[in-house]
């Protein structure tokens, strides 16, 4: 009941263009964030007014997008492996106009990240969740003072807690999502909050 309650203040207030791409994503294999998780960054990202912001993972470049609109003055770089989604996110910067801003690279974040150089003040993770505990040292590196880094799915369908037994093919990916929320909230350069959000947000701020 309460879920049902909140969710007519959790439509984000953005493009309606951008809303009806994103309730096309939903229904995808690559589904975009959630109403709840989207309204949780563009909130933050409003306090904390970032000037580059890092995207893992960018799909359709839908959220990107919303973090541009949102943030006028920052720029984006989003990475993204599938071609496909790589030239939708590129048509998509296009048509709401922030292609001005948004450096768009095609390829695996673990041959990327290596070669970027920070700071980025805001970091969303969203790519191969059995990747999250591997990018963490470079994430941290780009991330300066205050920084923040908002990292999805961690719980993703309650198979990280235990909540739900994982599928045999997807023990793996739980155990590599339980290795990155260890790392990062033992990380005494870290103040980590885990929120239920959609699948699980972790949002750590570098202290």
């Amino acid at each position: 009941m309460q879920g049902e309650f909140l969710q007519k203040f959790q439509r984000p207030r953005i493009d309606a263009r951008l809303q009806e791409l994103r309730e096309r994503a939903k229904t995808g294999l690559d589904p975009t964030v959630p109403d709840e998780t989207l309204n949780f960054l563009l909130a933050l990202a409003r306090l904390k007014n970032p000037q580059r912001i890092l995207e893992i993972g960018a799909a359709e470049g839908l959220t990107s997008i919303a973090l541009l609109l949102e943030c006028p003055a920052a720029r984006v770089t989003a990475i993204e492996q599938d071609g496909a989604r790589f030239a939708a996110a590129k048509e998509n910067f296009a048509r709401f106009g922030v292609a001005d801003r948004a450096d768009l690279i095609e390829g695996d974040a673990a041959d990327v990240l290596p070669l970027l150089e920070g700071p980025f003040d805001f970091i969303f993770l969203d790519g191969p969740k059995a990747q999250y505990v591997h990018y963490l040292p470079h994430l941290k590196r780009m991330l300066p003072s205050g920084g923040a880094l908002a990292a999805d799915d961690v719980l993703l369908y309650g198979w990280v807690s235990g909540k739900v037994p994982p599928p045999p093919k997807r023990r793996s990916i739980a155990a590599r999502l339980r290795e990155y929320l260890e790392a990062v909230c033992s990380d005494a350069d870290f103040v980590t909050s885990i929120f239920e959000l959609g699948e699980g947000l972790a949002l750590s701020v570098k202290r």
